[in-house]
């Protein structure tokens, strides 16, 4: 499937990715064949992803659809595959032709890959291009986790988020940046959460589109399904009114994936399968993806979205990617699927709220889980998958969020 140079596992390789037509034809097939349930029997979502949308999925996904398309974006960017901690981890780098860029790592989340990311590559590495400076720029990294995409599948135990951060570190060292700054959203949110509280002297400071900020007292109350506990500001009650319709209906799939993930064959054995749980991120997010199967796209288009199912379907990781889950909740996740929580982040601290996110962060509860931030902004539109769905502002709001920490 790719094609790889180089001897020393630790030396930065160069990758390419190189489908063979075979297995987008088996794809195909696999999709054409798939056996259907019967509809829903309610006229809106809350059963899981709804058939109509589905079969609009699939009709696209068998007969219009072009990987090739995707395939050749991944390939116009330098890809590079190195060892660290005894996994291959692949990543994208792209450096600014700006003096003085900033080296930034962003990190992806589930059932997210580096597709996440593409759009702003540009916008980040060639801010001038865009309506920006070039005093903004960013030499970017963009990895794929362990389990995902075209990293390494772990096979023992304990690749969580502290071992990922740790080896974020290295691999920024590895291409010589020191110092730099992280960002992520989703997973990638905790797992540079968990790299600010381990404050690597050369992490000079993280954006996160998806912050800990959730106090623990509130955590454990959202949890439990407790009614909203008193002496809440507007936005704090708002807030928790999205957080404990998260934890009640909205993270079905973390539970699974915390506790039983080798179970989940049907969507490794079916794309089918795969596309309608990788769908099923957040009401939000769903919604926006089936307006676009409907014909009515907004923020994200149908061969967005199936960019990123067909890379896990071809690099066969979604038992490996939802592993992740489970590491979190029997590694340094202390046994608890709480994943907003505060993180003890000491270091300069950039927040970015979207409002369709799976919650709204306040900034009360901002200020108290980062006690040096120093950006906080709300925007008006876009939702959990930001980088994605509103490459622009987020772009933006990563070069306001970093600007105080240039030199």
């Amino acid at each position: 499937m790719t094609q790889q140079t180089g001897s020393d596992k630790t030396a930065i390789r160069p990758f390419h990715v190189n489908v063979p037509e075979a297995e987008l034809t088996e794809l195909r097939r696999r999709i054409n064949a798939t056996r259907w349930p019967e509809r829903e029997t309610v006229g809106d979502a809350s059963q899981g992803v709804q058939l109509a949308t589905t079969q609009q999925l699939a009709r696209y996904w068998a007969t219009e659809y072009d990987w090739r398309k995707c395939e050749a974006k991944l390939n116009a960017l330098p890809n590079f595959i190195t060892e660290i901690d005894g996994l291959d981890i692949h990543f994208i780098h792209v450096r600014s032709k700006h003096d003085n860029a900033l080296p930034l790592i962003v990190t992806h989340g589930w059932p997210g890959s580096i597709v996440e990311q593409l759009k702003i590559v540009d916008p980040l590495t060639n801010p001038t291009a865009h309506g920006a400076s070039a005093s903004d720029a960013f030499h970017l990294v963009i990895p794929s986790m362990p389990g995902y995409g075209f990293s390494g599948k772990p096979t023992t135990p304990g690749w969580d988020p502290s071992r990922i951060a740790r080896a974020w570190v290295v691999l920024m060292k590895r291409l010589g940046y020191t110092p730099f700054v992280a960002q992520g959203g989703d997973w990638g949110a905790i797992i540079t959460d968990v790299m600010a509280a381990q404050a690597p002297p050369e992490l000079l400071g993280i954006h996160s589109n998806m912050p800990g900020v959730i106090p623990p007292d509130i955590d454990k109350a959202a949890q439990s399904g407790a009614p909203i506990p008193p002496g809440l500001s507007a936005d704090e009650r708002l807030a928790y009114e999205r957080l404990a319709f998260v934890y009640a209906k909205g993270v079905a799939y973390g539970y699974q994936m915390g506790l039983r993930p080798q179970t989940l064959y049907g969507i490794a054995d079916s794309p089918v399968g795969l596309a309608a749980y990788l769908l099923d991120h957040d009401a939000r997010s769903y919604e926006l993806i089936a307006r676009a199967f409907a014909g009515q796209p907004g923020g994200l288009t149908r061969d967005d979205v199936l960019d990123n199912v067909t890379l896990t379907w071809l690099t066969n990781t979604a038992i490996s990617s939802a592993r992740l889950y489970w590491s979190r909740v029997h590694g340094d996740g202390a046994g608890t699927f709480g994943f907003f929580g505060v993180k003890g982040v000491s270091i300069p601290v950039a927040v970015s709220v979207f409002p369709d996110d799976l919650y709204p962060a306040p900034r009360s509860w901002a200020e108290q889980a980062y006690p040096r931030l120093i950006h906080y902004n709300k925007l008006d539109k876009g939702g959990h998958f930001a980088a994605w769905e509103q490459p622009q502002l987020f772009s933006e709001e990563v070069r306001a969020g970093f600007r105080s920490l240039r030199k």
